[in-house]
């Protein structure tokens, strides 16, 4: 029996000037599962992505290996450095088909539904990140972002590629951009800083189309770890969260980062997706 995968439709151009394409994949001609490649610049580099991979017919065959393999040399022959792939939580077979190939868990994505505002412990405000203070505070969130990406198995020219994108995204205006909640966390005491935060109020839409929020930034001084501070954040998020409107808080948390997967498990958050990646 022959695998092949045959183009299902044009190849189109993305928003952000890179291209996609959906395939099928073919058993003696006849389709029995499909995926899609996407290749998206990233600074002076394109990235890959494999999604939308299904098996409707014959799992267990190896058509999924064959199709995912088949992608790859697809986003090479495109140009790409890398790929990824972002697997459900649920998909424990795909987990498993992606560690057969190669591939490294890099970070996953959590959720949470949230119901009430949470009180912030005493001795502790919350006030505005100022638009003075937001170059200097960025330069910094950047290059733990930055580091983040390299330990989790990019390049540094990619980590500062995506970082440079995702800020530039979000942040369009700067502090006065729409839709983001940028904060600072003192003592009341002193007004010393203890740590920072930076949500996106409307970053995505969830599949039932209801808002879904995204914290960005999740930072506690370095002087003041170990102290409690990234849990109080972590509420201060929630409470930005619910007083925009927006009753579900997500966030993307490095596979390395295991006291981050602690707290958050801690504080209710259910991993919904897992991502993938490896060099090409």
């Amino acid at each position: 029996m022959t695998t092949t995968l045959r183009p299902e439709g044009p190849e189109t151009p993305t928003p952000a000037g890179g291209r996609t394409r959906r395939w099928q994949i073919c058993a003696n001609g006849r389709p029995v599962g499909a995926l899609r490649t996407t290749a998206v610049p990233h600074g002076s580099q394109l990235w890959g992505d494999i999604a939308e991979l299904e098996v409707r017919e014959g799992r267990g065959r190896g058509r999924g290996t064959f199709g995912a393999l088949a992608a790859e040399e697809v986003l090479r022959n495109w140009g790409c450095t890398r790929v990824d792939v972002g697997i459900p939580e649920s998909a424990q077979v795909a987990r498993g088909l992606a560690a057969a190939l190669g591939y490294t868990e890099r970070m996953r994505n959590l959720s949470k539904r949230l119901t009430a505002a949470p009180v912030l412990p005493a001795g502790v405000t919350a006030r505005r990140i100022e638009p003075a203070e937001l170059p200097a505070w960025l330069d910094g969130a950047a290059e733990g972002y930055v580091r983040s990406l390299m330990a989790s198995g990019l390049t540094e020219e990619q980590g500062r590629a995506k970082s440079e994108l995702d800020h530039l995204r979000v942040l369009p205006q700067g502090a006065d951009s729409p839709g983001v909640a940028l904060r600072r966390l003192c003592g009341d005491a002193d007004g010393e800083v203890l740590g920072s935060l930076w949500v996106d109020l409307h970053l995505r839409d969830l599949p039932d189309g209801e808002p879904l929020a995204w914290v960005m930034v999740v930072e506690v001084s370095p002087a003041r770890r170990g102290r409690g501070h990234g849990r109080t954040l972590m509420l201060l998020a929630e409470r930005e969260c619910l007083a925009a409107g927006v009753c579900t808080l997500g966030l993307n948390v490095f596979t390395a980062n295991e006291a981050a997967i602690r707290l958050y498990a801690s504080l209710g958050y259910q991993v919904t997706n897992r991502l993938y990646g490896k060099p090409l």
